[in-house]
């Protein structure tokens, strides 16, 4: 169920509402907007009216949710969400880039790709420390020293971190170098791991399973949101259909209707999406025509000796002309880059 207080409502008045919520079996989620406190109830009650809290001081509506995420639906926050680290803001006005290698090879490798990216305009370095690879015989990663170049290579050139974390002992690790923590999508149902990053205070990029739904991926959101960290952001990556002239089947719809559904930031990736070179400009281009917040896309200096995928990881210069087409792209639709 959700509450919502009226404007300038009294801390005292917030209190006894979260109060009568707690003694019904409600575990109750607070969001405070710019101009009402919204107080998310969630739990197994059903047998309750609406007027019981509707009536009571300072309360301006109640409102069933029926959909079963209910923190990340839109009706928990329906200015959205805007997600704040440092000077930059994922979520707001302008669409952040982030960019990066596949996976960190070598110090020589992220810094070259660290230089590109952030005279591009891109705000994120992506790279993987630790790769979930469908074969066990490929690259699996460099581990800690791969992450410690990419923070090194990161703070060099004004960059946060986003990078992937596979299991839950791998978490405290993560915390020590990145900004955001990816989860990819063959562990969006890792229940038990997403209830770990619940606890932590650093923001989760989530990614839409190969063959996740949308419904799935926004319950995915809310194993995470239960846990008290509400600066999760949604990625959708492509999913998996019977279509074989790609790696994925991009879903750009999935953008506008995750907006309709929920307040979290949506970014797309169109190298994953993809799985081709040649097809990540024109679906980047029509991800931000979509709406989304955001891009996550794989740069390499020399990506047909990358290490892991490199047929979908483009060249510096393709980063260039497709950064300089996003500003366009973004003003159109009242966005920047």
């Amino acid at each position: 169920m959700l509450v919502v207080m009226q404007e300038g409502a009294a801390e005292s008045h917030i209190q006894k509402v979260i109060d009568r919520l707690v003694s019904m079996g409600f575990i109750v989620h607070r969001s405070s907007g710019v101009l009402h406190t919204v107080l998310g109830g969630v739990g197994p009650v059903n047998d309750f009216d609406p007027i019981e809290f509707e009536v009571m001081a300072g309360v301006k509506e109640c409102h069933r949710i029926v959909s079963p995420y209910k923190l990340a639906s839109r009706h928990f926050r329906p200015g959205g969400t805007v997600i704040k680290i440092g000077d930059v803001e994922i979520g707001g006005s302008q669409v952040i880039v982030m960019a990066g290698p596949c996976s960190v090879e070598n110090r020589d490798q992220i810094e070259q790709a660290a230089e590109a990216v952030a005279g591009d305009g891109a705000k994120v370095i992506r790279g993987g420390a630790f790769k979930p690879r469908s074969s066990p015989y490929s690259f699996q990663g460099l581990g800690e020293d791969g992450l410690r170049m990419l923070r090194e290579a990161a703070d060099r050139h004004g960059l946060l971190v986003v990078s992937e974390v596979m299991e839950q002992a791998q978490i405290p690790l993560l915390l020590n170098y990145a900004d955001i923590l990816q989860v990819g999508a063959r562990n969006m149902q890792n229940y038990n791991l997403l209830r770990q990053l619940g606890e932590v205070r650093k923001p989760i990029l989530l990614k839409r399973g190969i063959s996740a739904t949308i419904e799935e991926l926004l319950l995915s959101a809310e194993y995470i949101m239960s846990g008290g960290n509400y600066d999760v952001m949604l990625c959708e990556r492509g999913i998996r259909t019977f279509e074989t002239s790609t790696r994925n089947t991009m879903d750009i719809s999935a953008i506008p209707v995750v907006k309709s559904l929920s307040h979290l930031p949506i970014i797309a990736d169109p190298s994953h999406g993809t799985g081709r070179r040649d097809k990540v400009l024109p679906m980047a281009r029509a991800a931000v025509a979509a709406g989304a917040d955001g891009l996550l896309i794989e740069v390499h200096h020399d990506p047909d000796r990358a290490l892991s995928d490199g047929a979908q990881s483009l060249h510096p210069a393709q980063f260039t002309e497709l950064m300089g087409q996003l500003r366009t792209i973004a003003k159109a639709v009242d966005r920047s880059i």
